[in-house]
């Protein structure tokens, strides 16, 4: 209960707070990226139920003369790696914790195809909703195995509580400011994007 409050009263004092940023940003994506202006993707949630996903799109829709979506690489621009690197295509996500899809602390949602991969720890992972941020991110985030990361939300799960919640979002406030742990080339977000396109497309 607590939680869920600390969820509603930050993701609204967020939005709020962060109005002028979100549609600056939506201007940019527009501008630079086109449209539409948000990323969505159905992701797999509390007790498994999928919810959908929303960021900012951080690809064009470039694609070859036979229609199929152009590789990673060709389709990212600067501002796009600029949106993934500082996380500011996650702001959208904020709407996702209001409505009760996500929480602001918790494992990160998987795409579905990932999940299986695990289905244990996948299991344990959504006895809470998925997060913004979470232990595995301020523990190695791109920086480690997808296995570690599976390890280190299990010991969020088993360990989950209003001031490791609060510890989890300060270091990730300090880590994005101090660009911790971020890949200079991770393409991670890039696939799932491209993805559900060539899935959208079918």
């Amino acid at each position: 209960m607590v939680k869920r409050v600390m969820d509603i009263v930050g993701s609204g004092v967020a939005l709020f707070l962060l109005s002028w940023l979100l549609g600056g940003l939506a201007i940019l994506v527009w501008i630079k990226l086109g449209s539409p202006i948000l990323f969505r993707q159905w992701r797999p949630g509390l007790n498994g139920k999928p919810f959908e996903l929303i960021k900012f799109r951080t690809q064009i829709n470039a694609r070859t003369d036979a229609g199929e979506p152009l590789t990673d690489d060709q389709r990212q621009t600067k501002f796009g790696r600029f949106l993934r690197r500082t996380s500011l295509d996650e702001l959208p996500e904020l709407w996702n914790v209001l409505r009760g899809e996500m929480s602001l602390v918790g494992p990160r949602p998987l795409l579905e195809e990932d999940g299986d991969q695990k289905d244990y720890l996948e299991k344990v992972r959504q006895q809470v909703r998925p997060g913004m941020t979470g232990w595995a991110q301020i523990n190695g985030r791109d920086n480690i195995t997808e296995d570690k990361k599976f390890e280190l939300d299990k010991w969020y799960v088993a360990n989950q509580s209003f001031w490791l919640d609060c510890k989890i979002l300060l270091l990730t406030i300090l880590k994005v400011v101090r660009r911790e742990n971020v890949r200079k080339h991770n393409n991670s977000k890039a696939s799932s994007e491209t993805q559900a396109t060539v899935n959208k497309k079918n």
